[in-house]
C-alpha cells in the first residue's frame, strides 16, 4: 500500500495514519484528546506520544474536559510521578488550565467543534502535496487559529501545534498525492 512516507514501519504509526489523520472528525472529546497529545508532544516526536497514549487516556478520565477542569496538585503531582506520560508540569498545568477553556468554547458556540471548524467555514482543506517535505508545520490558517485560542486563554497552542491538530481532526488533509488514504 502507498502511505505518505512518515507512517513507516511503526504498526501505531501506521494505525494513526491509516484510520485518523487527514479524516474529518467532528467529536468534541477528540478535540480535547488531541489538544492534550499534541501540546505534550511539543519538542518530542509524535511516536513517543502514541506510545503513551493509552496512559493519557487513563490519567485524563478518557479525555472528558469536566473532569480535567478539575484536577487539583494531588493528581498533578500524581501525573509527574508516571513516566507511562510526558512528565513535564507546565504541560499538564497547561491542559488543565485548556480544558477549562475549552468548556468556555463548548459554551460560547455549542461545541468546540463547531468553533473550530467555523474558520474553514465547515469544509475540510484538502491538499496535494507531492511529498512530506513540502507539508508545512504551520499556515496562515493555523496561525490564525492559534491567536485567537491564545486569546481565549489557552496555554501551549502555538501555530505547529495546531496545525498538527487541524491535520490530527480532518481539518486539514495533508496526505500526499500518491498515499492511498487521502
Amino acid at each position: 500500500m502507498n502511505r505518505c512516507e512518515w507512517a513507516g514501519n511503526d504498526p501505531l504509526y501506521i494505525k494513526y495514519h491509516d484510520e485518523e489523520w487527514g479524516k474529518p472528525n467532528h467529536d468534541d472529546r477528540k478535540h480535547f484528546e488531541f489538544l492534550v497529545l499534541e501540546s505534550a508532544q511539543a519538542g518530542l516526536s509524535w511516536i513517543t506520544v502514541l506510545k503513551k497514549r493509552e496512559n493519557y487516556r487513563k490519567h485524563y478520565e478518557n479525555f472528558d474536559p469536566v473532569k480535567v477542569s478539575k484536577f487539583d496538585e494531588k493528581k498533578i503531582e500524581e501525573m509527574l510521578e508516571d513516566p507511562g506520560i510526558i512528565r513535564y508540569r507546565r504541560k499538564i498545568e497547561a491542559s488543565i488550565n485548556n480544558a477549562k477553556r475549552f468548556l468556555e468554547v463548548q459554551k460560547e458556540f455549542g461545541s468546540f467543534d463547531k468553533y473550530i471548524w467555523s474558520f474553514v467555514e465547515n469544509k475540510p482543506i484538502i491538499n496535494n502535496w507531492e511529498s512530506i517535505e513540502d507539508v508545512p508545520a504551520k499556515t496562515e490558517l493555523s496561525d490564525k487559529v492559534s491567536k485567537d485560542l491564545k486569546k481565549r486563554g489557552f496555554k501551549f497552542i502555538g501555530s505547529t501545534i495546531i496545525y498538527s491538530h487541524l491535520q490530527a481532526m480532518g481539518i486539514v488533509n495533508d496526505h500526499t498525492k500518491y498515499c492511498e488514504f487521502k
